[in-house]
């Protein structure tokens, strides 16, 4: 799963708790299915088909994907490609249709690769010179050498119908623009989803268009760019170019979505953003704070900084090609017309690596992280369910696999999917995202770091409510006839701080109106470091979680209609 972003607010729903006599009754249900009784005579026959999801051969996949010969699974690396292959064989042997491209299980993503040559890239203000990794980072791709004025355009973005035009008045020919945001996000409270082509202007836009020199970008999650600045700058850095074209939400986890490639771009430090702002009508820290705002407020007009303020750019990077995978399979329903309908089961297969620059936090000598739960358990379980639906009872509806690449650097994976389905995806009836399920919290554990696992029984169910209430209502009944886990719909709560809603896959899909459900246990200790290790995973509760969810699928994929929409998220969250 993404590590935690700062913007924006949570679009939530308000649930109600369990009485504490239908928790004590839950209880005693879990105690039973655990020792092998059944709550219900619902489904036998995809109960049957379930009792083929096991914990041992979880184990066994699991233990191979999260070794160190698969080196933490990076996008891109060649460990991640290992562990496409892995995938695509098995369900080659599983007969599963291949839904990638040409024919294939792989749905190719083409990348961009950025290499920075730190010798020849400098800034410089007056006296002070300011050094790449220190002062400030590559927002872009764009290399070259720039010399000019500078303009603050506070969030930059021109709406029409809005009355927003901060440029009035100021010119930003020949200057180097300023902007509160990563110029690509729309500003709190502001959406363009929906608007008349030609009724706004992204920051970007705006300069391209007006003849700006360069861009300073001041990112909403600011302080985690420079956590990992130095890191990131060593190393070459990743992009998704096919992306960048359309519509975006993603400025974190590397860099920003980049400028067009004309355009010089850089990311300050707190201390050259201070100096570029020293002694005008706003400072840098306000500068920042406007930045990261999270709800709607003030928009403030652009304003020339002082004539005597002229920053000196050079930016020298290497920019090549590469590419990397989504996984993709489909299991064809028998009905004739069915069959055309899909639901989606998705996980991702990618983790941090093995540097700091991509996330990875090293323990001791131990610099590999396997993301053995972050998602080694999503993974394995969509295998294991790929292989129970292969045996039958064949469903109605078409089950579609799709394991995404590249969610770690920003949803990249479930983003290409969703812009570029290999299936027509108003045709996706649904979305179980299953993203860490394999670890518990122990009975008397009081580490703070595991405040929120959850139990051996129990599992955060996110987002079931926010878009179909018929998704939700069967997805507790499937739950309460069959092994009655313990649903904890603590991060449905609104103004989550974590805004787990917006860290995995399912919001890609969410925000192209596919109902989703997402499963997570919970941050805990070994999160993003190599300690989250298959010897910590509970293998008997991703055994429970992966047999629910295929009980759930089964019952989309047989039930006679989709499940309605009923609800719609407002277009001002989706674009975070």
């Amino acid at each position: 799963m993404r590590r935690l972003t700062t913007a924006g607010l949570v679009l939530a729903c308000l649930l109600s708790q369990m009485p504490a006599t239908r928790a004590q009754q839950a209880q005693g249900a879990r105690v039973a299915a655990a020792a092998g009784a059944a709550t219900s005579a619902r489904f036998p026959a995809e109960r049957s088909a379930a009792e083929r999801i096991t914990a041992e051969e979880m184990k066994e996949i699991l233990y191979t994907i999260a070794s160190d010969e698969f080196a933490g699974r990076d996008t891109p690396s060649p460990g991640l490609d290992k562990t496409a292959q892995f995938i695509a064989d098995r369900l080659k042997k599983l007969k599963v249709k291949p839904a990638g491209d040409n024919g294939s299980y792989f749905q190719h993503i083409a990348l961009s690769k950025t290499e920075v040559d730190r010798a020849h890239s400098t800034a410089q203000l007056g006296a002070s010179s300011f050094r790449i990794g220190v002062d400030f980072l590559p927002a872009g791709r764009a290399s070259g050498d720039t010399e000019a004025p500078l303009v603050y355009a506070g969030y930059g973005w021109v709406i029409k119908s809005r009355n927003l035009n901060p440029y009035e008045g100021v010119d930003v020919r020949d200057r180097i623009v300023v902007v509160s945001g990563d110029g690509v996000a729309p500003p709190p409270g502001v959406a363009v989803n929906g608007l008349r082509p030609g009724d706004w202007e992204s920051p970007i836009s705006y300069a391209q268009k007006n003849g700006a020199r360069a861009l300073v970008l001041v990112p909403r999650n600011f302080d985690r760019y420079w956590r990992f600045g130095a890191f990131r700058i060593a190393q070459a850095t990743y992009s998704v170019p096919r992306l960048e074209g359309a519509t975006s939400d993603d400025e974190e986890e590397g860099q920003p979505a980049a400028p067009a490639a004309g355009l010089v771009s850089i990311i300050p430090s707190r201390a050259m953003l201070d100096a570029l702002f020293a002694g005008e009508q706003l400072d840098g820290a306000s500068v920042l704070r406007l930045a990261q705002a999270t709800t709607a407020g003030e928009h403030p007009k652009a304003f020339a900084l002082k004539a005597d303020k002229r920053l000196r750019l050079s930016l020298k990077l290497a920019v090549t090609e590469a590419s990397t995978q989504n996984v993709v399979g489909v299991l064809e329903g028998k009905d004739s017309k069915l069959k055309r309908e899909y639901v989606a089961l998705g996980a991702h297969y990618d983790h941090v690596g093995a540097s700091a620059a991509s996330g990875c936090r090293p323990v001791g000598e131990d610099t590999i992280c396997n993301g053995a739960d972050d998602d080694g358990s999503g993974t394995t379980a969509l295998l294991t369910m790929a292989e129970a639906f292969s045996k039958g009872p064949r469903p109605q509806r078409s089950i579609l696999f799709v394991w995404h690449a590249g969610e770690e650097k920003g949803l990249w994976g479930s983003d290409y999917f969703t812009h570029y389905p290999t299936v027509p995806l108003a045709q996706v009836v649904a979305q179980l995202n299953i993203d860490m399920i394999g670890r518990s919290k122990k009975a008397g554990d009081t580490n703070p770091a595991n405040k929120m696992l959850t139990g051996p029984n129990e599992i955060y169910v996110i987002g079931s409510r926010m878009m179909s209430t018929q998704l939700a209502d069967l997805n507790e009944a499937v739950n309460r006839d069959y092994l009655n886990l313990k649903y904890n719909y603590h991060y449905d709560e609104p103004n989550d701080p974590e805004r787990l809603f917006y860290r995995s896959d399912h919001f890609n899909y969410a925000k192209h109106g596919v109902p989703i459900i997402f499963y997570f246990d919970g941050v805990h200790e070994d999160y993003h470091k190599p300690t989250d290790s298959p010897d910590k995973i509970d293998y008997q509760k991703m055994q429970s979680i992966a047999r629910t969810v295929f009980i759930l699928a089964s019952e989309l994929a047989n039930a006679p209609a989709r499940p309605v929409v009923d609800r719609q998220i407002p277009a001002e969250n989706l674009s975070r």
